[in-house]
């Protein structure tokens, strides 16, 4: 018939070649889960990791403190709050080990570049003649990762774990890490505000006599 459509071979073969380069770039372009390192803050979850699974991670990073109590009695929102110290095995009691004098609490993970960034410039601080106690915090992350990360930015600050975001809810951490606080005398504790990562020694002493 004259009317008829006619579909010739060739046709047929091109339309299925577009199709199929079409679902392949679809595929290429679909999101993946890329593990820990570039996951979005908020979809991150605390890895639990036993002792014995730490043994050999905590021993290529060397030291890491674990923080113990003051002797004053804790007080504000982190008393009676424990976390597993990071460098070796047992429980920290937090607020013991911040009360009665200022400190500052550095909420990071290993997966968090603006963190890799910062924590040389906190333990620069650290190590200053008068600086305030730090205590950091490895959150939403593997602790594995996280004293491999100390152990390549040879950083060894006193260091606790999250593990069940006791800490977090605490000190009502947002999504974003970085996080800094400042821990008064009287167990207040006052957010670095804006949250921008501290790039050296002087901006984490200057935000520190700020927020004391």
């Amino acid at each position: 018939m004259s009317g008829e459509l006619r579909v010739r071979p060739s046709e047929v073969v091109a339309t299925l070649v577009v199709a199929l380069l079409a679902a392949v770039a679809v595929v290429a372009l679909w999101p993946r889960d890329r593990g820990p390192a570039t996951q979005a803050a908020g979809s991150v979850e605390q890895v639990q990791v036993s002792d014995a699974d730490l043994a050999g991670a905590r021993a290529a990073a060397g030291p890491i403190p674990c923080p113990g109590p003051t002797g004053a009695a804790p007080a504000g929102p982190l008393a009676g709050v424990a976390a597993p110290c990071l460098g070796a095995p047992g429980p920290v009691d937090v607020g013991a080990a911040l009360a009665g004098r200022p400190a500052l609490v550095n909420v990071w993970a290993s997966w968090c570049v603006p963190c890799r960034e910062e924590l040389p410039a906190i333990a620069e601080y650290a190590a200053r003649p008068g600086a305030v106690p730090v205590l950091t915090v490895d959150t939403r992350d593997d602790p594995r990762a996280a004293l491999s990360l100390l152990a390549e930015l040879r950083v060894r600050l006193p260091s606790v774990i999250d593990a069940d975001g006791a800490l977090r809810a605490a000190l009502d951490v947002p999504p974003a890490l970085p996080a800094s606080y400042v821990v008064r005398a009287d167990g207040t504790a006052a957010r670095v505000e804006p949250p921008t990562p501290f790039r050296t020694a002087d901006e984490v002493a200057a935000a520190v006599e700020r927020l004391s």
